[in-house]
């Protein structure tokens, strides 16, 4: 069977590369004030018409950090705001997790692009592991990701923007990789960077507000818990105000960068403890719902089919080259190649695999997680309001 009949027959769906995806979103929101000529490598107009977003003085762009599209169906109820304002749904890339989607918002290119393959991705200077959160073990961001950002490319081109965000995320790895450009405002609850938004859309330009606690609460307790319902209240509530108080002639667009499984009952797998797993295996990345297994030339194929001879149902076991043509991670560069595992694994229903050699406790115990092709992990709203 060929590698994406593999993966539709274990539920599992490819990104929407070059159509609605996540990619898209900030190329079609730079086109809609009239920046789309200083997108690259975008058609943005395109984008635009294809996303449906109007034309404005000012676009605010939110990003609210785990709201899948089916978590927010099933709570639709907690989410009247959110909810009235869906305008559609687009794909995150793979993997389904913050750096890498982050990166396909920030640069509108797939993770084969910039290298951006994961929460933890190979150093291909060092051969350890590289947190593209924290960016702890990665080198200088602009050298890890040095395509241009559509922030920056605005930016250039004299256009206005502007990210809000906590202010320890203005000088961080993952900031400067994907999201460089402009000016950066410092907030730390969400009605704050709500009142900075409604202040900044007074004057033409682009601004882009990420927002956290949804995600948070979903690792720690569930997307199906109180916690994370209370998160989306929060949310709902604070994007009405948003809507509700722009002027006109400005729009908001908001969307998301991942969805989310709760994992609690699911298989589970340990590198650490499983000698079929760790055998010519030299360095385990990625996450437990997107793995990628860095080994040998000789040992691929042997390691590929062992993997998924272990796993069995509940994971799709490529070779780099058949994920490739798969269209996972788009096409993949030069540069990026060696940050994409020999072998690639993408997790099936709820199953996950851990590496308690590098994974803390903590991090193996999150009740959330994602980074897979299910339908929940890759669909995210997209929803459009404008100022009136």
């Amino acid at each position: 069977m060929d590698p994406i009949s593999r993966l539709k027959a274990a539920g599992l769906e490819l990104p929407d590369y070059g159509g609605s995806e996540l990619g898209a979103v900030l190329s079609a929101s730079l086109a809609a004030i009239g920046a789309g000529h200083a997108v690259a490598h975008r058609d943005a107009e395109a984008d635009r018409v294809r996303l449906e977003i109007p034309r404005a003085r000012h676009v605010v762009v939110v990003l609210l950090d785990g709201l899948g599209h089916y978590q927010l169906d099933a709570r639709r109820g907690h989410a009247p705001f959110l909810r009235g304002i869906e305008s559609g749904t687009v794909t995150a890339g793979f993997p389904t997790t913050t750096a890498a989607s982050l990166s396909l918002f920030g640069t509108g290119l797939p993770a084969g692009r910039t290298g951006m393959s994961g929460y933890t991705a190979r150093n291909p200077r060092t051969g350890e592991l590289a947190n593209l959160i924290s960016w702890e073990g990665a080198y200088r961001a602009e050298e890890w990701q040095p395509m241009p950002s559509l922030l920056a490319e605005a930016d250039r081109e004299g256009f206005t923007v502007t990210t809000l965000g906590k202010r320890t995320f203005a000088g961080s790895g993952l900031t400067h990789a994907v999201l460089r450009g402009g000016q950066f405002v410092g907030a730390e609850h969400l009605a704050d960077r709500i009142d900075v938004a409604l202040g900044i859309a007074q004057q033409p330009g682009v601004s882009y507000c990420y927002w956290g606690e949804i995600d948070a609460a979903g690792h720690r307790h569930g997307w199906q818990s109180d916690q994370w319902v209370a998160c989306l209240e929060d949310a709902d509530r604070e994007l009405r105000r948003l809507a509700d108080s722009l002027p006109r002639d400005t729009v908001m667009v908001v969307t998301a960068d991942h969805g989310m499984v709760d994992v609690p009952g699911a298989p589970r797998w340990d590198v650490g403890q499983e000698t079929a797993l760790s055998q010519d295996v030299d360095l385990v990345a990625g996450e437990p719902r997107a793995l990628h297994l860095h080994v040998g030339e000789s040992h691929v194929r042997s390691v590929a089919d062992r993997w998924q001879e272990v796993l069995g149902d509940d994971a799709v076991v490529l070779t780099r080259d058949e994920a490739e043509t798969a269209g996972l991670f788009g096409p993949i560069s030069l540069e990026a190649r060696d940050r994409i595992g020999d072998v690639v694994v993408a997790m099936a229903g709820r199953a996950t695999v851990v590496d308690s050699r590098t994974q803390s406790s903590k991090s193996m115990a999150l009740v959330g997680m994602h980074g897979s092709l299910t339908p929940e992990e890759l669909h995210v709203p997209l929803l459009i309001a404008e100022g009136r």
